[in-house]
């Protein structure tokens, strides 16, 4: 698979270093990365559903664990608002928090939350 901005390896669970992400995602996420025009840093890609803390708390695995998620890291308010911006009309869901904009594509209608 050819990206134009990420590494597969960009996506590697932290706790297994398994990677089952979804290549139309991955694609849809270098179109943001490109709609958004500065770098992006993926502080969360897979999270294996049997071994990462966060998925296994779970009674139902995440987006990331199906392979349709990412955490990037944003520096301001700036960053922040423009990822959520592009995502949404790129039709993503979008979870804004204080140091990180969550983007998925879940299969149901967009929404946006905050942590």
């Amino acid at each position: 698979m050819k990206l134009a901005y990420f590494k597969i390896e960009d996506f590697d669970c932290q706790e297994t270093g398994k990677n089952e992400m979804d290549e139309d995602f991955l694609h849809q996420l270098d179109k943001l990365r490109a709609a958004c025009g500065f770098p992006f840093h993926v502080t969360s890609g897979y999270r294996c559903p049997e071994n990462h803390p966060i998925e296994k708390a779970k009674a139902k695995a995440g987006t990331h664990a199906q392979g349709i998620a990412a955490d990037i890291a944003v520096q301001g308010g700036v960053q922040r608002r423009t990822i959520v911006k592009e995502a949404l009309e790129m039709g993503m869901s979008v979870g804004v928090a204080k140091t990180f904009v969550h983007v998925d594509s879940r299969k149901t209608t967009p929404y946006v939350w905050c942590y």
